[in-house]
């Protein structure tokens, strides 16, 4: 677990602040918040703060500092990255529906195309960082958990190789990624502020900072960057119904991101390639990783409307993705 320093607090503020309009602050849900350092600065400039905490050692001070203030903080036993496990029965913190989360924070759902109906702040752990980026993806385009309720920002320290990946460009076979097509397709990705690794403490015993090694990617920095669900990502023919589908094609797309198009779709027995990709006004020899995100959404939605292609055909391993993503 990493924990921002107290000199760092400002710039968060400002960060959180941008784009918002005067009057008071919006309520924020803060995930582990650690012993409070950003919390404390966070409601002295007015926020409303849900604190989400999982580690039982700091929660009983964040419960002090919330008895001491008159409802500006709550703090919920929890853990974001458990939210709404695919596990039957009653849940056990820090295991945490996001059902009883928006109903203890009073936020109600909100039609996909209005304003974002909360504002969420955290610092992703760095173990098993991907895993949980991809999470979070998976709910935005099957509109599931906290995006049952709208388009959720999301504010969020990542790493710096992590953010080079979200905002890679096409044609650089070893970045850009089918993390990357659907990051750009999903969300605005706006980056608000680069810090220094040094620039956080670390509870771990031996006091170092587990810094993720990386070859050929930069990974200097935290990058602060907000995600903001697009409000016209379900134009056209993908619907949160068949987003899954959309997403293994892509993922398996990037299997051998070398590989031409057309190859891949003769590999979806599709034999009317060449006359959709002349409609699509896609080059008959580009490969994978030269396609732009935008080609990939249209290719789906052509392929809905084949009489060549059906979404079984994806059914096995949609399921066994999903699974395994959960």
């Amino acid at each position: 677990r990493f924990i921002a320093c107290p000199q760092l607090a400002r710039t968060v503020l400002r960060c959180l602040r941008r784009g918002a309009g005067p009057g008071p602050q919006p309520l924020l849900l803060e995930f582990a918040p650690g012993p409070g350092i950003l919390t404390r600065s966070l409601l002295d400039a007015g926020f409303r703060v849900v604190a989400l905490e999982s580690n039982s050692d700091f929660l009983t001070d964040l419960k002090s500092l919330e008895s001491s203030l008159d409802g500006q903080l709550k703090v919920v036993h929890g853990d974001f990255f458990r939210l709404d496990p695919l596990t039957k029965g009653a849940l056990k913190p820090p295991a945490v529906s996001s059902e009883k989360l928006f109903e203890t924070m009073g936020v109600a759902a909100v039609p996909w195309r209005a304003d974002s109906p909360l504002k969420i702040f955290g610092i992703v752990p760095q173990q098993l960082e991907r895993n949980r980026l991809w999470r979070l993806l998976f709910a935005t385009y099957e509109c599931s958990s906290i995006y049952r309720y709208g388009r959720v920002e999301l504010n969020l320290f990542i790493s710096e190789k992590e953010y080079t990946v979200l905002t890679a460009k096409p044609g650089r076979s070893k970045i850009y990624q089918a993390l990357t097509v659907l990051a750009q397709l999903g969300y605005e990705i706006e980056l608000l502020h680069k810090e220094p690794w040094s620039s956080f403490a670390t509870n771990l015993k031996n006091g170092g900072l587990a810094i993720p090694k990386t070859g050929r990617l930069p990974n200097d920095h935290l990058c602060l960057v907000r995600l903001t669900p697009q409000q016209n990502l379900f134009t056209g023919g993908l619907k949160p119904s068949n987003a899954s589908t959309f997403i293994f094609m892509v993922k398996q797309s990037f299997a051998k991101p070398k590989s031409r198009l057309t190859d891949r779709l003769y590999s979806w027995s599709l034999d009317n390639s060449d006359k959709l990709l002349k409609a699509l006004e896609i080059p008959k020899n580009a490969a994978m990783y030269n396609l732009y995100p935008e080609d990939y959404k249209r290719l789906f939605e052509a392929l809905q409307n084949s009489d060549m292609f059906a979404e079984t055909f994806f059914h096995d391993e949609v399921l066994a993705s999903t699974r395994i993503t959960n």
